[in-house]
């Protein structure tokens, strides 16, 4: 399966209000592992930016002024992301601004979830972690994914982390290795070397401990507050 992480900046909250993407930055998954392949712009939005925005992410209109259009990019983009699923963290504002651009253009364009199949790993995080913060930030938190080098918000290192964290919570993968092959062998050098250690066919049975009456009604009475949390969208460790 090949997958796009995207995130974009804006020059502010509403692409109805006439705002921009400002940077676009994608990040290629093929089988879940990182192909190394990225697509990245910075772009001349033709407006200023709001002070509310530009605080987020620290882009200037002057950085901006020598930069492409979206125009200029979009073909490149379309191509990119073209036979996709895209990885978004809360996709309706990033497809709100991506459909806004692509209406521009000469023609008009699809919007983006008639070109590509969308997650929105924000809606994933909120139904595996109910009544809890669902940020990005709080994800890496949860995870163990490093984002001390995300002083502000931007495009590309935030679709960065953002792979991490989706693989950390739909696989248990938490690190990205460009140079990992699928048969789970790694580059070192010339050599190639197994990142797979296999156990002994004549090893001992693993023990099954199961949990007693005790525990197991403990278990019921964490379920129920986690449902009670969670209000309307219930507990997921309940749902069928």
């Amino acid at each position: 399966m090949r997958q796009i992480v995207l995130d974009t900046e804006t020059t502010g909250l509403e692409p109805q209000q006439g705002h921009r993407v400002i940077e676009i930055g994608c990040v290629e998954l093929l089988n879940r592992r990182a192909t190394g392949r990225h697509f990245h712009y910075y772009l001349q939005p033709d407006r200023e930016i709001d002070e509310g925005a530009a605080a987020v992410h620290g882009i200037t209109s002057a950085f901006l002024a020598d930069k492409p259009r979206f125009a200029d990019v979009a073909e490149e983009f379309l191509a990119f992301v073209a036979g996709a699923e895209l990885v978004i963290h809360n996709a309706p504002f990033d497809l709100g601004f991506l459909d806004a651009e692509l209406a521009r253009l000469e023609g008009g364009r699809a919007t983006m979830r008639e070109l590509c199949p969308v997650v929105d790993s924000l809606v994933l995080a909120r139904q595996m972690h109910p009544g809890q913060r669902n940020s990005l930030d709080a994800l890496c938190k949860r995870y163990g994914v490093s984002n001390e080098h995300r002083e502000l918000h931007g495009a590309l290192l935030d679709a960065q982390i953002l792979a991490e964290v989706y693989l950390a919570m739909t696989g248990g993968q938490t690190s990205l290795l460009p140079d990992t092959h699928p048969d789970g062998a790694q580059r070192s050098g010339t050599r190639t070397q197994s990142v797979v250690r296999r156990l002994d066919d004549d090893r001992p049975p693993l023990r099954v401990i199961r949990a007693d009456e005790r525990e197991r009604a403990r278990h019921e009475t964490v379920l129920d507050g986690i449902a009670k949390a969670a209000g309307e969208t219930g507990c997921r460790w309940r749902q069928s």
